[in-house]
């Protein structure tokens, strides 16, 4: 006859015991009652130590296989709470790599004690390690039907960890038919036991519809109901369910609340999400540096969006040293797992000579690589790699195939493109209608280049009926966003109440804008109206400026207009005839020159 309260209190007695090798089998199994609630309450959290504390002791006699046996269980154990957590126990999969290497070093001897166990007194607990060992590959060859063998033993003996995992094993189809019925079945009976992980399982088949209909708020009631007991992977998905408004009102601090308990029990994805909070400002006060600090630790722990994003950080100095090399170097980590926002920066890296030399081949090696598993950035960047001859010969039909791919997941930066094919007929027939319906797509996404594009389509009849009033209202929209062309054409709809009431001080205020900003349109009407005395006082000095400047960047008017100009100056100035030859000559070379151009 068991007894588990008797089974404790003895082994509590040895933990003490003068006996080092009597000590380590002690707290070995006190260990491992407290993770599976054998004879006492759960608790992760003395296990953990428990198994820590083996770890650290000495062994009298190194050849006493009995005790070399529960050294290795404890390490098979701690290996596992590290890499996958348990409410109380931080995940640190740097750790679990570390744990694990020493199981391998301790051989079969390890699982001795589990096989025992698990064979002769079918111990649901120790068959449930057992399948673990297999499906990690643990002092065994990996086997996926081994390890659903043995997790099987084990939830069929009613054991909630194994009933959770098998649920897995259904759900995924590991070592056994893929049946989602079976694994929503298993995880509910894991469930009904208190068994935080299958809480956690059972909130994501409802976000996902696996086994039962998607019910976004039933899958919120599991995440809570695993996340209050302290499941940092529910903790994790709650906090990305307020971020969004899945299932419940979005709440960006709570979204940031979940994510950092999380994050503070070592879950990587918590991390990186935590990171991308304190980066962008979301649901708490912008701290890019804070930001940083927690891509890192997500990084340091193999997750790979995290070192992309802490690449990222490098490569901009968002919260860190500016650093390219490091930025590279982190791209590749992320990269090396198959990345796909990695392979697109370090197409970026390559392009632009980003902490590598610059390759047009490897640029486009890597937009290639991103652009084919669908990433709509790197296909928008491949697409112009395509249409520039950069590293591939120039080729207009593969520039619009990959735009296309782009624009129709949304980007809109490759929607604004494909519209400039369509209106021009770059790689395809030209066809100002769809140009039309791509440029609005991506100005409804706030683009600005398309707002502008749309304002001169509307407003020359480009695809649509010639529209002055909304051709000033998307340059608008795009001149808010300080686009020069949009602030220029506003600038002319202003001056000659074309769509809008004339308003010629506010012409000269757009003019300004768009020609601070090198806009060789703005440039040149901003010095008419100081030559003209349009919407501002006269000024020829300023006049004369805007002309140059114009002139320099090769618009052959403003150099008509500066030519003359600098004869009135003259002739107004009270220049004698000789003078004024030589001044005019002298004041073309200065001008021509830039020298009576304020600095940059």
């Amino acid at each position: 006859m068991r007894d588990h309260v008797l089974a404790i209190e003895y082994l509590h007695q040895a933990t003490a015991s003068s006996c080092s090798n009597d000590a380590i089998q002690a707290k070995t199994l006190l260990g491992f009652c407290y993770e599976f609630g054998l004879g006492l309450p759960k608790d992760f959290k003395a296990a953990e130590q428990h198994y820590l504390a083996v770890t650290q002791s000495v062994l009298i006699d190194k050849n006493e296989t009995t005790c070399d046996a529960m050294r290795g269980l404890a390490l098979i154990r701690l290996a596992f709470l590290r890499k996958y957590g348990r409410p109380g126990v931080r995940i640190n999969r740097v750790e679990a790599d570390y744990w694990e290497n020493q199981v391998q070093r301790s051989g079969r001897s390890a699982i001795a004690w589990l096989r025992r166990t698990a064979t002769e007194y079918q111990c649901g607990a120790s068959q449930y390690c057992l399948g673990v060992c297999y499906h990690d590959g643990l002092v065994v060859q990996k086997d996926e039907y081994e390890a659903f063998k043995w997790y099987k033993r084990s939830a069929e003996g009613g054991n909630s960890h194994g009933q959770s995992v098998l649920g897995y094993c259904y759900g995924e189809g590991f070592g056994v038919p893929k049946d989602e019925l079976m694994a929503m079945t298993w995880y509910r009976r894991a469930a009904n036991q208190g068994e935080t992980v299958a809480m956690y399982n059972v909130g994501y088949c409802y976000e996902d519809g696996i086994g039962v209909p998607k019910d976004v708020t039933e899958a919120v009631k599991w995440y809570r109901l695993a996340a209050q007991q302290g499941n940092a992977f529910a903790q994790n998905s709650l906090g990305y369910c307020y971020e969004d408004g899945i299932g419940v009102g979005q709440d960006r601090t709570l979204a940031a609340v979940w994510y950092a308990r999380s994050a503070c029990q070592g879950y990587p994805w918590a991390e990186c999400n935590l990171g991308y909070c304190y980066q962008n400002g979301i649901g708490l006060a912008r701290d890019p540096t804070t930001g940083a600090y927690w891509y890192r630790r997500a990084a340091e722990q193999g997750h790979a969006r995290a070192q992309h994003n802490l690449g990222f950080c490098y490569q901009n100095g968002i919260g860190v040293d500016k650093d390219p090399l490091k930025a590279v170097a982190w791209y590749k980590k992320a990269a090396e797992q198959g990345n796909v926002f990695a392979y697109h920066s370090l197409g970026y890296c390559y392009q632009n000579g980003v902490g590598v030399p610059v390759s047009s081949q490897d640029a486009v090696y890597w937009y290639l690589l991103s652009a084919e598993q669908n990433h709509a950035p790197a296909q928008l960047s491949l697409g112009f790699c395509y249409r520039n001859g950069f590293g591939v010969e120039k080729n207009e039909a593969e520039t619009v195939r990959w735009f296309e791919k782009s624009a129709e997941q949304g980007n809109p930066l490759a929607q604004n493109s494909l519209g400039f094919c369509y209106e021009e007929g770059l790689g395809l027939t030209r066809d100002p209608k769809r140009a039309v319906y791509w440029y609005l797509k991506s100005a409804k996404q706030g683009n600005p280049w398309a707002q502008c594009n749309l304002g001169f389509c509307f407003a020359n009849g480009i695809g649509v009926a010639v529209d002055p009033a909304k051709a000033v209202y998307w340059y608008r929209k795009a001149a808010l966003q300080n686009h020069a062309r949009a602030q220029a054409k506003l600038g002319l709809h202003l001056q000659a109440g074309v769509g809008i009431e004339r308003d010629a001080e506010a012409a000269v205020s757009y003019f300004l804008m768009a020609a601070k900003q090198g806009q060789v349109m703005a440039q040149y009407h901003l010095a008419t109206c100081y030559e003209h005395g349009i919407g501002t006082d006269k000024n020829l000095q300023q006049a004369l400026i805007w002309y140059e400047r114009a002139a320099l960047a090769g618009c052959p008017t403003a150099h008509e207009q500066l030519r003359r100009l600098l004869v009135r100056y003259c002739l107004e100035n009270r220049i004698s005839a000789a003078d004024r030859m030589h001044s005019m000559e002298q004041y073309l070379a200065d001008w021509i020159l830039g020298y009576a151009a304020p600095a940059a």
